[in-house]
């Protein structure tokens, strides 16, 4: 009786004890919670950490977007904050307010890393991709044990990887690709054995002596070791066949060529095979088609994109036609010189034909005629056979495939023009270029639910007859059919038609002729060039939305005026009105298009001065003025004392001639007032003597030593400096677009005077 007492109250007491325990432990939690806590109820992150994020900026050199300008010890901003935990890329816990992820990706800072993030003892997530972090990876990244994502990718790290990488065995997550690694990649790396996604992809300068480390991670999933040399790991096979999750592999550009391959097949068999491969990248490794024999045990039904482009490829087998799960299949840039129905064959002989939806075989050489047997593709989506040899037909069965969205086979030598039933197609893009096509059917029936919104027909010598059936495509947007020798002229109601409907038209190197309605239209593209289209541009009045890029109207027989409403497309990219009948001046408004990087307006009767706007286009790469009746300078910004060099003066003197008034540089003529503008030009003395000779000589040779002392001052400064170096050659680089100019402007000075 007394034993069960003493149990009853035993448990009582036991039962009290741990409730009491509970509430001590709950008020622990609520206490330290409420630490972490300021008055406002907001999340501050813990002193320590908060200061470690603060030297951890203290060793960034360069922020060009402002990704740390959060990071500050007080709020000095508005965005600004001392609360770390509201910092961009800092992410903390929302019940310790400790700091668990800092992600500073894609923010371009330049720097190393510093020491002080070993003090974020409870950091999972550490990503400083797409940076320019430099020097070695630091020691200390060894014992961040906690790390589960570990990314470095696209820096500019150097030395070794280090074996130290393997302590952190928590990693499920590690990025190392495109630095500048060197030296073998460590075995060790087979300790992170949770590891479910690895990178190391374009890392040239690393040699792998064999792959047996990757045995050991058994959970691996992603696998991305492109431009990585695997020519010496004859295993690679049976390692990647022991990777039971694996389901990305990128082996592109390793060298594979030179690894034997010792493995056959009889027959496909998905059940012989363990692999859970869905994307397999192969790409640019000079295989030929013994390749197929290890190719085998690597695939199964899971496979969805096959990638084997760049290689020397000469067959598909059969047994690629019996992966039911394969959706996308590219072997662009390959040897292969079969008959295009035979390659359809192979890869429609099992269920692989049901399941496709790209296709993608150009760039080999493809002959025979684009058969029938395409209509066991039933799910094709998209279908690239461009730079091939067919030479016969296009089969009727293309255009009645249900989910065919994008259908290019250009740069072929097809014959036979398009079907009849090419108006009940569900294509949208269709790009014929560069056929033998001659002439077109009559028969074409059109459906009003055409679906195709994009059409490059040029160069297919279909003139010189309009094509009709194209003015039936209801929802075409873009239209290419140039260099077809048609001779024709449109109505009114056909630009009213295009104009208001597509936004992309190229007409180029045909015979059309005619004038243009002034019609409205929001075009993105136009090229009318070289042909013989005439009148006035009256057009450009109605063209709205202001995202005209491209405008091309030469080689034709347009007249008058420049509507000034051209000078306010400030998307214009190129404009190109040259060999018109063009003329007037052109306006001060011609400074508003500071997106162009083309200009021709040569061989036109334009006049008057070049406005001093023109400057204001700064992106300028071509220039042609020549064969105007320009006059006055070239455009220079006049400084208090002396004229300063534009892009203007950096093209060629022969984009201006054919203007007898024009002066200035980049020409030798001068102009008005030069003499004043420039320095002082030394002839000859009158003896004959050394003159401008000499002064060159002296110039030289005091230059010369001036320089040598000058660069070694320098140097021995910047060695010692290395934030100062880094202005050093920012310094440079902008100093070199200047002594372009200047020197442009010398060289011709210096042609002037011995024209003198």
């Amino acid at each position: 009786m007394a034993n069960t007492i003493f149990h009853k109250h035993f448990v009582h007491h036991a039962a009290f004890f741990f409730i009491h325990s509970l509430l001590v432990l709950a008020s622990l939690i609520d206490t330290k919670s409420h630490q972490a806590r300021d008055g406002d109820g907001d999340f501050k992150c813990i002193e320590m950490e908060r200061q470690a994020l603060l030297h951890f900026k203290s060793y960034i050199r360069q922020d060009p977007q402002g990704y740390l300008s959060t990071w500050t010890q007080h709020e000095k901003r508005e965005e600004a904050t001392s609360k770390c935990c509201e910092w961009s890329g800092v992410t903390c816990n929302n019940q310790t307010g400790h700091i668990t992820s800092l992600d500073l990706s894609n923010g371009l800072l330049e720097g190393k890393i510093s020491p002080s993030l070993v003090n974020l003892t409870y950091l999972t997530h550490l990503d400083l991709s797409w940076n320019h972090f430099h020097g070695p990876i630091p020691m200390f990244i060894g014992s961040m044990t906690q790390l589960r994502l570990l990314n470095l990718k696209d820096n500019n790290f150097t030395g070794n990887i280090p074996l130290f990488i393997g302590s952190v065995t928590q990693l499920r997550y590690l990025g190392l690709g495109s630095n500048d690694f060197n030296g073998t990649i460590p075995m060790e790396l087979g300790n992170l054995t949770k590891l479910q996604e690895l990178y190391l992809e374009s890392l040239s300068n690393c040699i792998i002596e064999n792959l047996n480390w990757l045995s050991n991670l058994s959970h691996l999933e992603i696998l991305y070791m492109d431009g990585t040399s695997l020519a010496k790991a004859n295993n690679w096979v049976n390692v990647i066949q022991s990777l039971k999750k694996l389901s990305v592999l990128s082996l592109i550009e390793c060298d594979l060529s030179h690894v034997m391959n010792p493995y056959s097949y009889s027959s496909f068999n998905s059940s012989s095979t363990s692999t859970s491969i869905i994307s397999l990248y192969l790409a640019d490794n000079n295989l030929n088609s013994s390749m197929y024999h290890w190719l085998f045990p690597l695939i199964s039904d899971k496979l969805k994109d096959l990638y084997l482009d760049y290689n020397k490829l000469v067959v598909i087998p059969k047994y690629l036609g019996n992966l039911c799960g394969l959706t996308y299949l590219s072997i662009n840039y390959n040897s292969m010189s079969v008959k295009i129905y035979d390659l359809l064959a192979n890869l429609s002989s099992g269920c692989t034909s049901v399941a496709l939806e790209k296709l993608d075989v150009s760039y080999n050489q493809l002959t025979g005629s684009l058969s029938d047997n395409i209509q066991k593709f039933s799910s094709l989506k998209y279908l690239h056979l461009h730079n091939n040899e067919l030479n016969e037909s296009i089969s009727e069965n293309v255009w009645r495939l249900p989910k065919l969205d994008y259908l290019d086979v250009s740069s072929n030598s097809l014959k036979s023009f398009i079907s009849k039933y090419i108006g009940e197609t569900k294509i949208l893009e269709l790009y014929l270029s560069n056929n033998s096509f001659e002439g077109s059917p009559s028969n074409i029936h059109m459906s009003d639910h055409s679906s195709i919104e994009m059409i490059d027909i040029s160069s297919c010598k279909l003139g010189p007859h309009f094509p009709n059936w194209i003015l039936k495509l209801k929802n075409l947007t873009v239209l290419n059919i140039a260099n077809n020798r048609i001779s024709y002229t449109f109505s009114i109601k056909f630009w009213n038609l295009w104009f208001s409907q597509l936004i992309d038209i190229d007409l180029s190197s045909n015979n059309f002729s005619g004038s243009i309605p002034n019609v409205s239209s929001s075009l993105f593209k136009l090229d009318l060039s070289h042909n013989n289209f005439y009148g006035q541009i009256f057009f450009l009045f109605q063209m709205t939305g202001g995202s005209l890029s491209f405008l091309d109207l030469s080689n034709n027989s347009f007249v008058g005026e420049i509507p000034d409403c051209l000078w306010h497309f400030k998307e214009l990219q190129v404009l190109d009105l040259g060999h018109n009948n063009f003329f007037g001046r052109l306006p001060i408004s011609i400074g508003n298009l500071i997106n162009l990087q083309v200009l021709r307006l040569d061989n036109n009767k334009f006049s008057g001065e070049l406005p001093l706007s023109l400057q204001n286009c700064t992106q300028l790469k071509f220039l042609e003025l020549g064969v105007n009746k320009f006059s006055g300078y070239v455009p220079v910004w006049i400084g208090e004392r002396i004229p300063v060099c534009t892009q203007l003066q950096s093209f060629e003197p022969l984009r201006y001639v054919g203007n007898v008034g024009l002066c200035g540089l980049p020409l030798t003529k001068y102009c008005p007032g030069d003499k004043e503008l420039e320095a002082p030009i030394i002839g000859q003395n009158e003896g004959g003597g050394g003159g401008v000779d000499e002064l060159d000589r002296l110039f030289l040779i005091g230059g010369a030593s001036g320089f040598a002392t000058g660069f070694w001052i320098v140097c021995c400064g910047l060695h010692v400096n290395w934030h100062g170096r880094n202005e050093f050659f920012r310094f440079l680089d902008n100093l070199k677009d200047w002594v372009y100019i200047n020197a442009t402007l010398f060289i011709a000075r210096r042609r002037r005077a011995s024209y003198v």
